[in-house]
């Protein structure tokens, strides 16, 4: 992970590189760069931290500059692992590297959050420090993994309270629409933080692709604050980079899918958790044809049969067909709802091809704002492309 702060006119980029313990900083006159190497996180004699007796490795730094001085956080602790206590805060002077003040440890470590209020939410990695009035937010990945949590305090190196959840990669704990303990996506590690826009809040945060953690689609929704700077849990939506529903016609992209699932639940996707070594060999994921970094257009593969594609959500108005776009060797159909194990309204059949066909069926979805499910039955394992509301 890597963050940016500006200072002096320039700005400052931080990042620690794959198996090292220190932190790197390069500086640009732009915040899209290009960037330079500018120098290492280091004490007044010049060693860095992080390889210093007694340090703790630098892992995902996050940064806020205040007058003359710059709050680092930093850390990586998995459960269990003694050595590390948790995320550490660290004081920089003017020139951006030296420290002012030695590291902190801010929020616990799994091994030693007795008693502290995060015990279930302790922290795992990427912390990243928001000030919104007088109050510090320190946004960090917990140790499920797929939960996006915050602290809080009045100072930004000491003294921060458990404050809860933002978001949820699987949106777990959210029980508005289904039971709270049900994963309705693969989860898995989820980085991120708050981000105002024109006055509105919003978190940023990712979902997995291609059936591994380490393959990701940056997502964002609103937040709301109440008024004691609580941050309510946010469901995973569609829709959220919109402001409100989105229209009930034309055609969508299956990768948008925010909620992916079979009847068999599976908190977290390949790679992750006591089911990833068998995960994706089983289950619906988003990816694409090509290279990493070809222009190509994304999809949902491998929809066995109960595979569920979730979107949400969508003001309909006089909706009475339904297309969807497939690929693949199949026979069976696909079942339309409006949640996640709500009726069947309609099926659109689907058969083999190995190029992209439409298919299509008369299907009254009902007027208001609403979620659209889109459910297999039948063999084999066909691709998504799109579906288009008509």
């Amino acid at each position: 992970m890597f963050v940016r702060s500006r200072r002096h006119g320039r700005y400052y980029l931080y990042y620690v590189l794959d198996k090292v313990p220190v932190v790197s900083v390069a500086v640009s006159d732009t915040p899209g760069g290009r960037y330079a190497f500018y120098g290492y996180v280091r004490d007044s004699a010049g060693i860095r931290l992080g390889e210093r007796e007694g340090d703790e490795p630098q892992f995902d730094p996050g940064v806020l500059t205040e007058g003359d001085r710059t709050y680092l956080y930093t850390g990586f602790c998995s459960a269990g692992d003694k050595s590390r206590h948790g995320a550490m805060a660290t004081v920089l002077g003017t020139d951006m590297l030296t420290i002012l003040e030695e590291p902190k440890f801010v929020l616990p470590s799994q091994p030693y959050s007795e008693g502290s209020g995060f015990e279930g939410y302790e922290f795992f990695e990427a912390p990243s420090i928001r000030k919104r009035g007088e109050i510090y937010y320190l946004i960090y990945s917990s140790i499920s993994m797929h939960e996006l949590c915050y602290a809080t305090s009045l100072h930004p190196t000491r003294d921060f309270t458990y404050g809860g959840v933002i978001v949820s990669n699987c949106d777990l704990h959210v029980g508005t629409y289904k039971p709270a303990d049900k994963p309705i996506y693969y989860g898995g590690n989820n980085h991120g933080s708050l981000v105002e826009i024109d006055g509105r809040w919003h978190v940023f945060y990712h979902r997995h692709t291609n059936g591994t953690a380490f393959c990701r689609q940056g997502c964002f929704e609103p937040v709301k604050f109440d008024g004691e700077g609580r941050i309510p849990q946010v469901e995973i939506t569609t829709s959220g980079p919109n402001g409100g529903p989105l229209e009930g016609c034309g055609e969508y992209p299956a990768y948008l899918a925010c909620h992916l699932f079979r009847r068999e639940d599976a908190m977290y996707t390949g790679g992750f958790g006591p089911e990833g070594a068998w995960m994706d060999a089983r289950f619906p994921k988003i990816t694409q044809d090509g290279r990493d970094g070809d222009e190509e257009i994304g999809y949902i593969a491998n929809m066995t049969e109960s595979s569920t594609a979730g979107f949400k959500y969508f003001r309909c108005e006089d909706v009475r067909k339904v297309k969807i776009k497939t690929r693949g060797y199949c026979q069976g159909a696909f079942g339309v709802k409006t949640s996640w194990d709500g009726p069947v309204l309609g099926s659109i059949p689907v058969r083999s091809t190995n190029v992209w066909v439409e298919s299509e069926a008369e299907i009254a979805i009902p007027d208001g704002v609403q979620a659209l499910y889109f459910a297999y039955v039948g063999t084999g394992g066909p691709s998504l492309a799109s579906f288009t509301l008509e």
